[in-house]
């Protein structure tokens, strides 16, 4: 995350000096004004990418928050995993297919059939009367996000100026701090006083709004002009768009293998997955992925394991306090935005005392630690009625601290050992291991929950399994985190 203070725009005024001297000077009031992400030039798109990016979030935080009422609902919770899984893999798709789009044809096209597919989603998810149907609707959703979110970034490339570029990207990440804050209390409140289907119904007309702003000043932007990346003699499975579609199918086979009864459907089936997942996501990373090397493989694997291990546990968190501490959907609501909370104070805190490297590893090892400390005080507080349950809001504010800590560290880091031509390559790659870690961990918590289910387990001892694999990620980061200081150039896999 960019703070204010690094601002290149906040530079000195003499970069917008005519050549004629003679000729008087623009007051200062109106230099800044012209020369501002609002300014006339820029308000609109500005104003739209934000709010785009802010009901991502709204979106995000907001569903998780009603999801166990959803499930419920809709008979859903022995396969609850799905509903965060058919979102995430759904984003894979999506981020890669809008980006290609945007190199070869510009942003419109894409960032507009991103919003349409996201209120498309939303209008499913909100009127299906069947957990696959909902299941439905989120994949339609994550589909949308992924494209909105890549464009987001895409556009802030082609639109701006560099000197705003840094100031836009700090706000881009401050654009979810509004709905952390109050997303997940006002769509917990809107479930309970309504239902949970009008938390969809907030959200489609602000992808409109969204639209009307963001689309317009589009039209003028064209690709890049950037070369094809991509070799056409590779086979297409090894292209980005092959292998991100085989990733997305061959997790979503051993995800849906997991819930069956059969064992020998299952082994069948999961091992198919597992043939398709592997290689796949060999392709779709950078080498040296798969066995953690030293500099860019390990600050993927890395992500892989702070995501899988954050958003693993918020997935679960409000099932937990709803299911097994009786909260409302509003309370535990509130434990996610002191989660996100904390993660933005955790990111300031590791942006001021950043040493331009010295120490990041290190804490991204601190960030991991104080995440598995959180991990665990949830999980404590799911098994025993001995603490109050509000200590699991507690549990997450430290959750929220250790991840911002650790992720901004190692994002840094990782980012860093990238060389120029290689920074959008480790950008998408870092954000497809947060977005299949994520899938995956929410697909085995919810095999984890369907399995208990099946075998007359409680939901507690269901979700404390949960939470110690989560744990367990931390754990594993921790000991991983050394594994980014700089180590030998890249090679083969």
């Amino acid at each position: 995350m960019v703070r204010p203070a690094d601002d290149p725009s906040t530079g000195s005024p003499d970069h917008h000096v005519h050549e004629d001297e003679s000729a008087p000077a623009p007051p200062l009031n109106a230099v800044r004004a012209r020369d501002s992400v609002f300014g006339g030039a820029h308000r609109a798109l500005t104003l739209g990418v934000l709010l785009s990016v802010g009901l991502v979030a709204l979106e995000s935080l907001g569903v998780a928050t009603v999801l166990p009422g959803i499930a419920e609902d809709l008979d859903g919770l022995g396969a609850y995993g799905w509903g965060l899984s058919a979102l995430m893999l759904a984003n894979i798709i999506g981020t890669v297919v809008a980006g290609r789009v945007a190199d070869r044809r510009g942003p419109l096209r894409p960032m507009a059939w991103g919003m349409l597919t996201l209120a498309a989603g939303c209008a499913v998810a909100g009127a299906a009367p069947t957990w696959p149907a909902f299941l439905a609707g989120r994949f339609c959703q994550g589909l949308g996000v992924g494209a909105v979110m890549a464009m987001a970034y895409t556009v802030i490339g082609l639109a701006y100026p560099e000197h705003l570029r840094a100031r836009m990207y700090a706000l881009l990440s401050s654009a979810w701090t509004i709905p952390s804050l109050v997303g997940p209390a006002t769509t917990g409140t809107l479930a309970e006083r309504t239902t949970w289907r009008s938390v969809f119904l907030l959200i489609t007309p602000i992808i409109a709004i969204a639209a009307a702003l963001t689309l317009p000043p589009l039209r003028a932007l064209r690709r890049s002009g950037g070369a094809e990346t991509t070799s056409t003699a590779l086979p297409w499975w090894k292209r980005p768009l092959g292998s991100a579609v085989l990733l997305t199918a061959g997790t979503g086979v051993l995800l849906e293998a997991l819930l069956l009864t059969d064992a020998v459907a299952l082994v069948v089936l999961a091992a198919v997955g597992v043939l398709i997942t592997v290689p796949a996501l060999r392709w779709a990373t950078p080498p040296g992925t798969l066995s953690a090397r030293r500099g860019l493989g390990a600050g993927v694997a890395v992500r892989a394991l702070l995501c899988g291990a954050y958003f693993g546990t918020e997935a679960f968190l409000p099932l937990g306090l709803q299911e097994s501490r009786g909260m409302s959907a509003t309370v535990s609501g509130l434990g996610l935005s002191a989660g996100a909370i904390t993660w933005v104070a955790g990111s300031a805190l590791q942006a001021r005392r950043d040493a331009g490297g010295a120490g990041r590893a290190a804490a991204t090892a601190a960030g991991f630690a104080v995440l598995a400390a959180g991990v665990a005080l949830i999980a404590v507080t799911t098994l025993s009625s001995a603490l109050p349950s509000w200590t699991a809001l507690l549990g997450w504010s430290i959750g929220g601290l250790g991840m911002g800590v650790g992720f901004n560290a190692s994002t840094t880091q990782t980012l860093q050992q990238a060389p120029a031509e290689r920074q959008g390559e480790a950008s998408g790659a870092l954000q497809l291991a947060q977005t299949f870690a994520t899938a995956v961990v929410a697909g085995l918590g919810g095999a984890a929950i369907a399995f208990g289910k099946d075998h007359g387990s409680s939901m507690r001892a269901t979700l404390l399994g949960v939470f110690a694999l989560t744990g367990l990620l931390a754990v594993g980061g921790m000991l991983l985190a050394h594994r980014l200081r700089p180590g030998t150039a890249d090679r083969p896999a």
